[in-house]
């Protein structure tokens, strides 16, 4: 990972808000919440926060990955959205640009993970210490040299989409920590969240959440 972290100036992309929830299209390259250190301290909590002071944190996306990303305004919708992602009932969707030709064109990685100690933040596949984890994609467009495919976690594992598509042979390309040679030389990582779909934590209502990939 670049040892220096110079985040996009770009104004925040809200994608929906009312009383309760805000919904925003993060920027590669923007840390979720803050840092260790002052020189971490701006990433998308506290600049949402400057212009939405209740804003509140319910889940991360990494650094380099772009896309939908959901805050809470009130404390208990923060409670609520949190156990939506612990059950599970998120349903979230990415697109990722990957190394090589991807087949066959649909499949699920079911692989358990874990911290890679020595190697943090790395994580990698445990068969024995492991969290379970488990994505399914499906291939869009596919050539020799790269394929383009949506991934559909079952589980919000730290770097389980990039890890599980390293498992395959296919980094996702521009990824600073898996990727190497050809797949590494890329001016973002190439992983999207591309939507989010979940229920309202006030009224129950099914909401979705999109936003194009750049890429």
């Amino acid at each position: 990972m670049p040892m220096s972290y110079d985040p996009p100036q770009t104004s925040l992309d809200v994608l929906y808000e009312d009383a309760h929830v805000i919904a925003v299209n993060k920027p590669a390259g923007l840390l979720s919440v803050p840092g260790k250190g002052p020189d971490l301290h701006d990433c998308l909590l506290t600049r949402l926060q400057a212009a939405f002071p209740d804003t509140l944190l319910v889940h991360r996306l990494d650094r380099d990955t772009s896309g939908v990303m959901i805050f809470a305004l009130t404390p208990h919708a923060q409670r609520v959205l949190s156990k939506t992602f612990e059950l599970r009932k998120a349903r979230k969707t990415y697109v990722a640009r990957v190394w090589g030709r991807l087949q066959p064109r649909t499949g699920r990685v079911d692989l358990p993970l874990a911290v890679d100690w020595p190697n943090r933040p790395r994580q990698m596949v445990d068969t024995e210490n492991g969290r379970p984890a488990a994505t399914d994609w499906r291939v869009v467009k596919d050539a020799e040299a790269e394929t383009r495919v949506r991934l559909f976690p079952h589980t919000g594992r730290s770097h389980q989409l990039r890890v599980h598509m390293l498992s395959l042979g296919h980094p996702i390309l521009g990824d600073p920590l898996y990727a190497t040679g050809p797949a590494a030389e890329f001016p973002r990582m190439m992983l999207h969240s591309e939507e989010l779909r979940l229920s309202h934590p006030e009224n129950g209502k099914g909401l979705k959440f999109r936003a194009a990939p750049e890429f």
